[in-house]
């Protein structure tokens, strides 16, 4: 058999989830897919996929092997790039990780002309709040703000983004604006309630040498983003949010900041790669295209 069409076959099946999905991205028949991996299966004398009515899922060793052919295929994939010059188009399956509320304010716009750029390449973008497993779930990149806790990790700084704290004109109207963060008690807040996300409640406030540890308090908490961003702008409360979070609105001047002689300490936005791994030139672009976007703002 084709070993290197066997590895292409599995790994499209893996990340498909059917034989019929596979075998539309191939562009072969059904069959020709099922009969593939049951040769490379005989061949390896391992089951690699367990089948059952769901669909397909791979079994450890199937992971094992699914992991080791992407990596062959990338390399590949690289070495031509690499051939062709830098400029080249890239080519194949790219799955980013990206938290839902920044892909769409700042990845989405910008997608199309990223994917003019390189026609050949298939952008798989999972939109999730979680730092979810990479190698589990088959990524390539991940963005992730705020402080990384996994110090194995590959990672690379993209940008900065600044901190402030934010209100709209209507609720300012009805409460007032603070003028210290001290009077900050006496506001409610939408808390960004999410482990590890860097906006939570405790806030340290500075100016000079003056630094003011404030914990907002609110009757609204919330676990993303999208539910910080609807509970200000349904005048719930003030927030601490990367100026990221509400660029449109800070913009259009729908959102206001708050206390702007003080300052809150930024969030980092990271390009995050599987362990392990070597780096594809395909992640490596789509982290270069974010960082030159956020750049141009």
């Amino acid at each position: 058999m084709d070993r290197w069409q066997a590895m292409r076959t599995l790994v499209q099946v893996v990340e498909s989830g059917t034989f019929s999905a596979a075998a539309r991205q191939l562009n072969v028949g059904q069959p020709s897919i099922s009969k593939t991996v049951a040769q490379l299966e005989s061949e390896l004398g391992v089951q690699l996929l367990l089948r059952s009515s769901r669909g397909l899922a791979p079994t450890e060793a199937g992971m094992a092997y699914y992991q080791g052919a992407r990596r062959a295929l990338d390399a590949f994939h690289d070495a031509e790039a690499g051939a062709r010059g830098v400029g080249a188009s890239l080519s194949g399956r790219l799955v980013a990780h990206v938290p839902v509320t920044f892909a769409r304010l700042h990845i989405m716009p910008h997608l199309p002309a990223f994917l003019e750029t390189h026609p050949d390449l298939t952008l798989d973008l999972v939109l999730d709040d979680r730092n979810a497993d990479l190698i589990e779930g088959g990524a390539d990149i991940a963005l992730r703000l705020g402080h990384l806790k996994d110090s194995a990790m590959t990672a690379r700084r993209l940008a900065r983004g600044p901190r402030a704290l934010l209100a709209t004109p209507a609720y300012i109207d009805r409460y007032g604006a603070p003028a210290h963060p001290s009077e900050l008690q006496h506001h409610q807040a939408v808390v960004y309630d999410r482990p590890g996300n860097g906006n939570g409640a405790g806030s340290m406030f500075v100016r000079g040498d003056e630094h003011v540890p404030v914990a907002l308090r609110g009757r609204l908490l919330v676990s993303a983003a999208e539910g910080v961003r609807a509970g200000v702008l349904a005048h719930m409360g003030v927030a601490v949010a990367t100026e990221w979070m509400f660029a449109p609105e800070l913009a259009s001047g729908q959102v206001v900041r708050l206390l702007p002689d003080w300052r809150l300490p930024a969030v980092d936005l990271w390009a995050v790669y599987p362990s392990g791994r070597k780096t594809s030139a395909k992640a490596r672009a789509l982290a270069a295209f974010v960082e030159s976007a956020l750049a141009a703002r």
